[in-house]
């Protein structure tokens, strides 16, 4: 059975309910996918405008626009320019596009990690891979949230998931 956008946005969901794990997201999350495409920006064929990032980005924003267009359009987007300035750093120096890529891989992902700290629990994708394509989508889901925007999908993830809230310390301790 094919997951719907409230299925995957609320089991994603369902991992950050702490307003900083959130917000660390919203800097791990875009440098992860940016050291990706840089990553994956080299080799590159067909005059420069194919690459493995290209053809990743593709695939990723076919898994989006399946889900739902308009956000869909947007991800395709943001994916777009990911690979653009991961085709930018690519033309530059090897030590230069490994130290970037790499850079922000591991920074991104220290980021991550100590969002779930204070969330208390393990990213998503321990569970299930999926995570690693939702995460971008949540990012941009919870941006809208933040701009008043799709009040109708956060109703729906915050039935199936839960509001944000602030991990509680164990008053036993």
């Amino acid at each position: 059975m094919k997951k719907s956008l409230v299925d995957h946005l609320s089991q994603y969901a369902a991992y950050h309910r702490d307003p900083r794990n959130i917000a660390s997201h919203f800097i791990g999350i875009p440098l992860i996918v940016v050291a990706v495409a840089v990553l994956l920006s080299r080799p590159q064929w067909a005059g420069g405008w194919l690459s493995p990032a290209v053809l990743v980005s593709l695939a990723s924003a076919w898994f989006y626009l399946r889900l739902e267009l308009r956000l869909g359009l947007l991800m395709t987007i943001l994916l777009g320019l990911c690979v653009w300035a991961g085709h930018v750093l690519a033309q530059q120096s090897t030590p230069v596009w490994l130290a970037s890529g790499i850079g922000m891989f591991v920074v991104g992902w220290a980021i991550q990690f100590v969002g779930h700290h204070y969330e208390g629990r393990k990213p998503a994708f321990v569970d299930d891979v999926t995570g690693l394509i939702v995460g971008p989508l949540f990012v941009v889901a919870e941006l809208a949230f933040l701009l008043g925007l799709r009040h109708d999908l956060k109703e729906q993830i915050e039935t199936r998931a839960g509001g944000v809230r602030l991990r509680q310390k164990n008053a036993a301790a």
